[in-house]
């Protein structure tokens, strides 16, 4: 099924439905319900109200504290969304920002970006907040988006998940979280990135910043590879970890397939 994915947003990268795949046994995952971005901080009045058109019921907000206090997100009065944080850090620095220490040149980015990625699961702050977004989707009651800084690394993690458990094909699952360097504005995107890097850690040079600030399927592998390293299986984490377990894949298997 070949939907329009992106949401052509101005002041919000990245904002895509991440429904639409088929999936094992039959169906497919619905669309209008399940959406991706960065963050919302820079939102334009018409882009506030592209977001109120989808009626969304829950926005899963994986940044920490010093994250949203930097870029609080901004709101129309018709808001009426619950949104979900963890109230302390989740990541310290968003993780492109905080693999960027290590950056020095493109090939030093792409693997400080996949030691980042083979740590993410463990990171107890971080788990947390992936609970309540599972929670949250298994009521089944509208539309959520679940955003990170960039929208492409904490977040890509949680799709990846929820994916596997509504039965997504790994390959289609890849292939989502590498939208992130095709969707919207790639050089706006490496620009907001850039400002920040650059402020923490000097010059780096553009090649490395777009590194930093893309997906690369390396990336994504190292945090699978990590999590069956440490559980066995996927679904083993699903269950001991984020208390996904089978009666909570099937509440959202209800919910969101077709």
């Amino acid at each position: 099924m070949t939907i329009d994915r992106v949401l052509p947003l101005s002041g919000v990268h990245n904002f895509r439905d991440y429904g639409g795949y088929t999936v094992q046994g039959g169906g497919q995952v619905k669309t209008g319900l399940l959406f991706r971005s960065g963050e919302h901080g820079k939102a334009t009045n018409a882009d506030l109200a592209v977001i109120d058109a989808l009626d969304l019921r829950h926005v899963i907000d994986l940044r920490g504290n010093s994250e949203r206090r930097a870029n609080p997100c901004r709101r129309s009065d018709a808001f009426m969304a619950e949104v979900h944080f963890f109230d302390g850090e989740t990541a310290g620095l968003a993780p492109h920002v905080e693999a960027a220490k290590d950056a020095i040149d493109v090939n030093a980015a792409h693997t400080a970006m996949e030691r980042l990625y083979s740590q993410l699961p463990g990171r107890e702050n971080l788990i947390w907040i992936f609970k309540r977004y599972f929670a949250a989707l298994a009521e089944g009651d509208g539309a959520s988006v679940v955003h990170c800084l960039a929208g492409k690394d904490r977040t890509g993690m949680a799709v990846d998940l929820l994916h596997h458990i509504l039965g997504v094909h790994p390959d289609d699952a890849m292939e989502d979280y590498l939208l992130t360097n095709t969707a919207g504005d790639m050089d706006a995107r490496v620009a907001a990135g850039a400002k920040a890097i650059r402020s923490k850690y000097g010059d780096i040079d553009e090649a490395t910043i777009r590194v930093l600030m893309g997906v690369d399927a390396r990336y994504l592998e190292a945090s699978r590879a990590a999590v069956i390293a440490e559980h066995g299986t996927i679904d083993a984490f699903l269950a001991d970890v984020l208390d996904v377990d089978h009666a909570r894949q099937e509440a959202l298997r209800r919910h969101l397939l077709v």
